[in-house]
């Protein structure tokens, strides 16, 4: 059995529900899981683990620095152990090229490069938004093309069916002993 560390970094929570999922997933395969909000948590990864998962959203065009923090404080141990990234953004729905373009420019912030990337499309939780930011997503949503602007509701774009295939890769791809 697998000991598997999440941590990650959210801004509207979309993040934090693809982190758990994952974790239920592992959790299913027979493995332990454990979740951890990095602004929270800190930067210290725990000893006790035989893989990591990080997850970060994209806003503003780039991930939340403290997760690029953790990740340049644990760079070593994220290159000796099965480690993964899963990044979370509305271009992963329509835009993968900008999507993997994110994940070039992290991985060129922190000098990690994850053998295993999984792009994850978040959410347009306008609900949550305040009256700026609400009207500001919809005029750039709008701007793309899309016709989801209807601001007295939340959408989400996330393919859980493309997260449990993510998770069980990773899950394939650890060593003999650590399964």
């Amino acid at each position: 059995m697998a000991n598997i560390y999440l941590p990650f970094g959210t801004v509207e929570g979309q993040t934090a529900r693809i982190a758990e999922y994952i974790a239920y997933v592992i959790r299913e395969h027979g493995h332990a899981a454990r979740t951890a909000d990095l602004q929270t948590s800190g930067d210290v990864l725990p000893n006790e683990y035989d893989g990591v998962i990080v997850g970060a959203s994209v806003h503003m065009g780039k991930h939340e620095g403290f997760v690029t923090d953790f990740v340049r404080a644990n760079k070593a141990a994220l290159e000796r152990l099965p480690s993964a990234l899963f990044s979370v953004s509305l271009a992963a729905h329509g835009d993968e090229e900008s999507a993997e373009g994110y994940v070039e420019k992290f991985e060129e912030e922190t000098g990690w490069r994850p053998a295993h990337v999984g792009l994850f499309a978040g959410a347009l939780p306008y609900t949550q938004y305040g009256f700026l930011k609400r009207h500001m997503m919809k005029r750039i949503v709008s701007g793309q093309g899309s016709p989801d602007t209807d601001m007295s509701r939340d959408y989400v774009y996330t393919e859980w069916d493309g997260v449990r295939r993510f998770a069980e890769d990773f899950l394939a791809g650890l060593p003999p002993a650590s399964a």
